[in-house]
């Protein structure tokens, strides 16, 4: 059976550009071995062209990543300060916040924090 995720890919149009944008945007960490793979704690984000290998690009949408980060507000403003632009305001659902943008080939993300414990089901 499935015991983990080995990696995100995230397809793009320009993958200099995309490494660019998670790495100096995003601060995601480089993999030492890999020129197009970066880390998010244990996730490999991993960027590949599918226009390469004769598939159309389609950029992710409508299922945003969730990146996990210790204060939204905070980093949505540094990321406001590098030219991120996010769609609408910062979501409290009552147990996160979530800041909704797209890198710069549409792939949807949004910055995640959750601050308090799901409810109990009953």
């Amino acid at each position: 059976m499935i015991t983990r995720l080995d990696f995100i890919g995230i397809p793009s149009q320009d993958a200099d550009r995309a490494r660019t944008f998670y790495r100096r945007a995003l601060g995601l960490r480089p993999d030492e071995h890999a020129e197009y793979e970066q880390w998010a704690g244990d996730t490999c984000f991993g960027i590949w062209e599918p226009e390469k290998v004769g598939m159309p690009f389609v950029a992710q949408r409508g299922n945003p990543w969730a990146l996990g980060c210790d204060d939204v507000a905070a980093t949505r403003a540094e990321l406001e300060a590098k030219g991120v632009k996010f769609a609408g305001d910062t979501l409290d659902t009552g147990v996160c916040h979530m800041a909704f943008f797209s890198d710069p080939d549409g792939n949807d993300l949004m910055l995640h924090h959750r601050y308090a414990p799901l409810p109990e089901r009953q």
